[in-house]
């Protein structure tokens, strides 16, 4: 599969079209959750993403701005620079519960 992935319509590893199936392909691909991450606190450039995600490839950073865009996950219109949409700032709400959960795995993996 090619493109962003879409609610609806088959992603890698998955010919379902499944919502959740959509979005695991696309934040599982290399640098898409960094790239978010960073985002979480403020608008950044392209330059700042860049060096903030220890200097990926302009190509890369590229084709993942795209994909988050044509998800309406990040949007860079208006002020300079790329920012999380409401649809962005709604996924971060899910990821404090990952984190807890990653937290206690990883305590009982450290026993």
């Amino acid at each position: 599969m090619s493109g962003s992935p879409r609610p609806g319509q088959p992603v890698r590893g998955s010919a379902t079209g499944a919502p959740i199936m959509a979005l695991l392909d696309l934040l599982s691909r290399r640098w898409m959750l960094r790239v978010i991450w960073e985002l979480r606190d403020e608008p950044l450039t392209f330059r700042q993403l860049q060096e903030r995600c220890d200097g990926m490839s302009p190509s890369v950073l590229n084709t993942r701005l795209r994909e988050l865009r044509d998800a309406d996950i990040v949007d860079d219109s208006g002020a300079p620079g790329y920012r999380l949409t409401d649809e962005g700032r709604n996924l971060l709400e899910a990821w404090p519960p990952l984190e807890a959960w990653a937290q206690r795995w990883a305590e009982r993996q450290n026993r």
